[in-house]
């Protein structure tokens, strides 16, 4: 009995881009490489189904591809400038509660 199924995914939409992706997934080769390996027919195709719906489902869980990690890279330089100044802003916060801090635990006489 052949046993083939390719599993393709063709598309990922993430923001408002379009990524084109396909990962196959060749069940009858694994059936023959199961089969050489001593699996029974059935078992090999339980096997092979099994693997083709796991990948199934880590590809469907929203993975993130190269592309989208360099968007997301050029989208945090953007704002680069933004966190600069919030980290300075916090630092003086956080150095003015330090001098209330101080000042009530430490009057100066």
């Amino acid at each position: 009995m052949e046993f083939l199924l390719c599993y393709n995914l063709n598309l990922l939409i993430f923001d408002e881009y379009l990524i084109m992706a396909a990962i196959t997934f060749d069940t009858h080769e694994f059936v023959k490489k199961l089969k050489s390996a001593g699996f029974s027919e059935s078992q090999a195709e339980a096997v092979a189904e099994a693997q083709r719906d796991s990948l199934a489902q880590a590809l469907d869980s929203h993975l993130a591809t190269k592309a989208d990690i360099s968007r997301l890279e050029l989208k945090l330089l953007e704002h680069e400038g933004e966190f600069k100044l919030i980290k300075w802003m916090l630092g003086i916060i956080l150095g003015g509660v330090i001098a209330l801090v101080l000042k009530a635990f430490f009057p100066v006489v």
